[in-house]
């Protein structure tokens, strides 16, 4: 079977990137750029004066090979019909990043602040290019549908979630690895377990069948459709209850994704926080980073928290499956159930793209990702060389207002490294940076100096140029694979959830979801 399509659409799409580049270099975009950067520096100038270049260039040529060249059976063939697909996807993310989000940004901030939240109304609802391009997937998906052409690269498209949970690996550190881990486990074994012993038991008393109950509590307990697969052939589910399965997860899965950064705008939650409950309350990898990517748009701290959360829950799959395993033993007792291989099973299914991330976290702890001194994300640097900025500086008013306060702060050694920041207007060294830190989260001086201090911190805390090309790359990565998601979410797919698992899988899922954001909400602060 030929599987590249002859179709003018691939060269149409590169034609039209490199009218996008074309326009952008020469000014003829320059009134609308300003008027969506509205009064800003407009965001994404550098992106649009390379990106539509390259990736024009490239398409024009693979469209022109498309459409008048002769395709053979094979591999070469396979592989290259999904260029179509995935250019599609990225031309669509490109122009809802760069014009659409912003206009909307436009539209939504004429219309003024929303009652007393202090925000506008594309900052609640998160009407981000990340939502908007799971949408627009959506739209196109259910009222148009995907043109022949382009389904292959569709189906492409979780490639680039996967690989971008695996390159997420490298910008880990041991010290944040450790914290958040060790706080992961906990909450994520309290939840997983919680919930998979709460299907089983409503499961039991709504009288469906152990191997719906099993399949549903691994679905709705782990992560989604990678555990249902995993836990699938240990209860010997049917195929209609594994569509059951997923469908649940779908439903109950997507309205979390829009969900859940709307109530964290509301509550003003920190990325900490955030990422924390995403990464525990909703199911499925793709709609965890996709929530994830709503609430920081333009930041991958967020997506950081909550991935770990969400390999974390990964990684106690096994365990799910060895006791969903002796469950359905006691359960059913038969021979096929005994005999399983259930070792087998796991190494299996277990999800690849979690070794991935192991392996590119062990790479990343030797040091060979990151810059000398690159700690968090982050290393410090107080000289125009290290990127430092001289607006940065303290202005003679913040200098004044910090020393009037410093008679509050009674520790010789926090006292001295205010005087010399406010001596030299900057920080002056890591151990100075430490010290101005700890008189933050003291809450020893007022607000206003602690959003002083606060600044001249960020001051002098610098991303990497390297780290920060290589967050954005993850960040157009993670794009990419959720406009390719929103267009696989059909609503027949939804449907199939069925009655019994739709009413488990909605009363556990939000059961999960309201017991961890108290829980995240009381225990977890803006830092661990």
């Amino acid at each position: 079977m030929i599987y590249t399509q002859k179709s003018p659409a691939l060269l149409i799409i590169g034609l039209s990137l490199l009218a996008i580049w074309y326009s952008a270099n020469t000014g003829l975009l320059n009134t609308l750029l300003e008027h969506l950067a509205s009064g800003k520096a407009y965001p994404y100038q550098d992106e649009l004066n390379t990106l539509p270049l390259y990736f024009g260039t490239f398409a024009v040529i693979t469209g022109c090979w498309h459409w008048f060249g002769v395709h053979k059976e094979g591999h070469l063939d396979y592989y290259s019909s999904t260029i179509a697909g995935g250019m599609l996807i990225l031309f669509i993310t490109m122009l809802i990043r760069w014009f659409i989000a912003p206009e909307i940004a436009v539209i939504s901030a004429h219309l003024g602040e929303i009652g007393n939240t202090g925000k506008y109304l594309h900052d609640l609802l998160g009407l981000n290019y990340v939502v908007l391009g799971i949408v627009t997937g959506i739209v196109i998906v259910n009222v148009f549908s995907i043109p022949e052409w382009a389904k292959n690269g569709v189906r492409l498209s979780r490639l680039g979630l996967k690989t971008g949970v695996i390159l997420l690996g490298a910008l880990y550190s041991a010290a944040e690895l450790k914290n958040l881990g060790g706080l992961s486990i906990i909450m994520i074994g309290f939840f997983v377990l919680g919930s998979v012993g709460i299907v089983l038991w409503i499961g039991s008393r709504r009288k469906i069948s152990n191997s719906m109950g099993g399949v549903l509590s691994a679905g709705m307990g782990v992560c989604g459709v990678s555990a249902t697969v995993a836990v699938a052939p240990v209860v010997q589910a049917k195929p209609v209850e594994i569509a059951y399965t997923i469908g649940t997860i779908l439903l109950w899965g997507v309205g979390c994704m829009f969900l859940f950064p709307i109530i964290g705008h509301l509550l003003d939650m920190s990325y900490v926080q955030f990422g924390a409950w995403a990464g525990t309350g909703i199911l499925n990898s793709a709609q965890v980073a996709g929530a994830a990517l709503a609430f920081q748009p333009d930041g991958i701290e967020t997506l950081m928290v909550a991935e770990i959360f969400n390999i974390t829950r990964v990684l106690i799959l096994p365990v799910i499956v060895l006791w969903l395993a002796v469950w359905y033993v006691k359960k059913e007792g038969t021979a096929a159930t005994t005999q399983m291989n259930i070792g087998h099973i796991v190494i299996t299914k277990f999800p690849v793209f979690v070794l991935g991330f192991i392996l590119m976290f062990a790479l990343s702890t030797t040091g060979i990702f990151a810059p000398a001194s690159h700690y968090q994300g982050k290393y410090f640097g107080n000289t125009p060389e290290q990127g430092f900025q001289q607006e940065n500086l303290l202005k003679p008013e913040q200098i004044q207002f910090i020393r009037a306060q410093a008679s509050n702060i009674a520790q010789e050694d926090l006292l001295s490294a205010l005087a010399r920041l406010v001596e030299n207007g900057k920080i002056m060294s890591i151990d100075d940076d430490n010290s101005i830190r700890r008189i933050i989260n003291a809450q020893i001086l007022s607000d206003e100096a602690n959003a002083i201090l606060t600044a001249a911190h960020k001051a002098v805390r610098h991303t990497a140029q390297k780290i920060e090309a290589f967050r954005q790359w993850i960040t157009w990565l993670f794009a990419f694979g959720l406009v390719g998601l929103g267009m696989q979410i059909t609503v027949s797919s939804m449907k199939q959830a069925g009655g019994e698992p739709a009413i488990i899988g909605g009363i556990v899922g939000f059961i999960k979801a309201a017991l961890s954001l108290i829980v995240v909400m009381l225990l977890i602060s803006e830092t661990v």
